[in-house]
């Protein structure tokens, strides 16, 4: 029966790597035996373990492998990195590595070489003259690029989800209505004073529901503190937030009054041209047009953004990105400078943001329906804290966390 040795190291057994990786062997209907395990006593010691995995098809031990590698298993056999050049330009060679947002590594040329820009859905181009490796998306790829093919030779590192000291845990899941919301604010706002103080960006991703909810002013106040260096967004939010500064509606509904303004549902439409007509939202708030909102504090702070476009926008406006590749080339350039991203109320758009920044990035999504919370943690984004709850309500406690006024 064909048959392969890994090796796991770390915390082992308080962060369930090696239940994780005994299941996985198992759910694929093959058989392990444990060559060895040392655990580690105290709660810093790490653990390690060998284990021989075996399936009687050959192509389905390779998918296992490929599975337990995500955990960290590595063959205990050292064998060098396999490389096949692109048949095309944006294809990539068959059987390529497809890659995690962990960090990573390849073995070329008995060197352990670290793979630049971590990234999920991606593969792993590597320079022999420059001894260098990088993520690599499919469209980006030249035909003849050195591509990463099968998992010999590459090692990632897991994160490790280990347990507290105490033996049981109150509220532990990832996602929950009933955590203590303040508690997670708090260590929020210690995050992202972390972060100013190491003269760091700061993420913000947003949906136009912190618009519609009237949680605009709060962002506001957030991003004139200093406390946001990047914005993504949508056309949406952007469209609303003028349409809010310039008519005092969200998607034709008063911020003042919540009542319709019978023919405000045009409001966002004329928002749109208006700024069209200046040029755009830096010009319009250059020549006094556009006066307020959260467009108008990223310009006046000088708030680097990516605004985004899709199949259901209006207008949309000058600023947004319509070409998709484009878009998602814009964010990963600010993805890979940033270490803490809060995102706010929209999924698709924090999905997105998700699959293109690495393990070891701090994420934080608020979103008042738990599913979607959950749904950027199943979608790879392991690192994610959930916070189920209305933007508003959060904005405000992170601002008295933040002792802004």
């Amino acid at each position: 029966m064909p048959d392969e040795i890994v090796e796991l190291s770390g915390h082992l057994i308080d962060s369930f790597t090696l239940s994780k990786v005994l299941d996985t062997i198992l759910k694929n209907n093959a058989c392990y035996e444990i060559q060895k395990i040392k655990v580690g006593i105290s709660v810093k010691d790490t653990s390690f373990a060998r284990i021989l995995v075996a399936h009687k098809d050959p192509n389905r031990l390779k998918i296992i492998l490929r599975e337990i590698a995500r955990y960290g298993a590595e063959p205990a056999v050292l064998n060098e990195v396999k490389l096949r050049p692109a048949p095309m330009q944006g294809v990539f060679p068959d059987d390529f590595y497809a890659t995690t947002n962990l960090d990573t590594a390849i073995y070329l040329g008995s060197h352990w070489i670290t793979v630049k820009n971590p990234e999920m859905d991606s593969g792993i181009r590597v320079d022999r003259s420059l001894k260098t490796a990088k993520s690599i998306k499919m469209a980006q790829v030249k035909r003849g690029d050195l591509i990463v093919v099968g998992h010999n030779g590459v090692r990632v590192t897991p994160l490790e989800h280990r347990r507290g000291a105490e033996g049981f845990e109150f509220m532990a899941s990832e996602v929950s209505t009933e955590k203590p919301k303040r508690v997670l604010i708090a260590e929020v706002a210690h995050w992202m004073q972390a972060e100013r103080t190491a003269k760091r960006p700061t993420l913000f991703v947003g949906g136009p529901a912190i618009i519609h909810t009237g949680a605009a002013p709060l962002l506001v106040k957030l991003i004139q503190a200093g406390y946001v260096q990047i914005l993504f967004a949508g056309n949406a939010l952007a469209a609303h937030d003028i349409e809010c500064s310039l008519f005092g509606t969200s998607l034709g509904v008063s911020m003042c009054k919540n009542t319709d303004s019978g023919s405000g549902h045009e409001n966002h439409l004329r928002a749109i041209n208006i700024i069209r007509r200046a040029g755009g939202i830096r010009q319009a708030v250059q020549k006094g047009i556009l006066k307020s909102g959260i467009m108008h504090a990223c310009v006046k702070q000088k708030v680097d953004w990516v605004l985004t476009g899709s199949i259901r926008d209006d207008g949309p406006l000058p600023e947004v990105i319509t070409d998709m590749v484009l878009a998602q080339a814009e964010m990963r350039k600010r993805c890979r400078r940033v270490k803490l991203a809060v995102m706010l109320a929209t999924l698709l758009h924090s999905v997105a943001t998700g699959n293109m920044l690495p393990a070891s990035t701090r994420v934080i999504y608020v979103d008042i329906e738990p599913s979607s919370v959950t749904k950027l943690y199943d979608r790879g984004s392991l690192q994610t804290i959930g916070i189920v709850t209305d933007v508003q309500p959060f904005l405000i406690e992170l601002l008295i966390e933040l002792g802004i006024r």
